[in-house]
């Protein structure tokens, strides 16, 4: 009996040599892409994040993205750049970071026993190629009937202090929310599955890379 060595043939994919930059400080979109693999750099685009009165949260998230993408790509025209926008909303309202505890506390009594819709909207660009690719993401988030005692705990953690919407699905407020309708990491803040395929398609990345920095 002969035996044969198998050595599996390696897939030679073209590689762009764009750098992916994050136009995000935002430490939760930071964790999502690692987590996936990929290779990147931050500078966070100073932008004013005010809705335009009559503006839906679908584009006011989309609008967003695009401006925070596109200041970073004014200085870095040959790279791909990653803006994103997330925010809550309930009633046709958005709840947005609270900047107390008690509105904090609010928020959360607003969100007890109901459904929300979290959207992000993100944005992948690159002047160079002349590319702009905007989209919007939406999830339903289903809370339980919280106590005044389960808010009053949560809102004392200091962790809705810099969410929209005033908890954190993958933080100690995992314990908040009944169910979910949709992408989970795009309640987190950022579709990862959405933003992943676009950058395949336009051969920022590769299968292959995400799987090296994983090592």
């Amino acid at each position: 009996m002969v035996l044969v060595e198998y050595r599996p043939m390696k897939t030679q994919i073209p590689i762009k040599t764009q750098k992916l930059i994050l136009a995000s400080q935002s430490p939760r979109r930071k964790y999502l892409l690692e987590q996936a693999g990929i290779s990147f750099d931050i500078f966070p685009a100073d932008i004013k994040e005010e809705i335009i009165d009559g503006e839906k949260p679908e584009s006011y998230v989309r609008r967003l993205s695009r401006e925070k993408a596109e200041f970073i790509a004014d200085s870095h025209p040959m790279e791909w750049i990653l803006g994103a926008d997330t925010v809550v909303v309930i009633d046709d309202s958005l709840l947005e970071k609270p900047s107390s505890k008690t509105q904090a506390v609010a928020m959360l009594k607003r969100l007890s026993n109901r459904t929300h819709t979290v959207y992000t909207g993100f944005t992948l660009c690159c002047l160079n190629e002349d590319i702009t690719i905007t989209r919007t993401v939406a999830t339903q988030v289903t809370f339980k009937r919280l106590t005044d005692l389960e808010i009053g705990w949560y809102a004392n953690t200091n962790e809705p202090f810099d969410k929209a919407g005033a908890y954190a699905i993958q933080g100690l407020g995992t314990f908040l929310v009944k169910s979910i309708n949709g992408s989970y990491t795009n309640v987190v803040g950022l579709p990862v599955c959405e933003v992943i395929e676009i950058l395949l398609a336009q051969g920022v990345i590769t299968l292959s890379e995400m799987g090296n920095n994983n090592e």
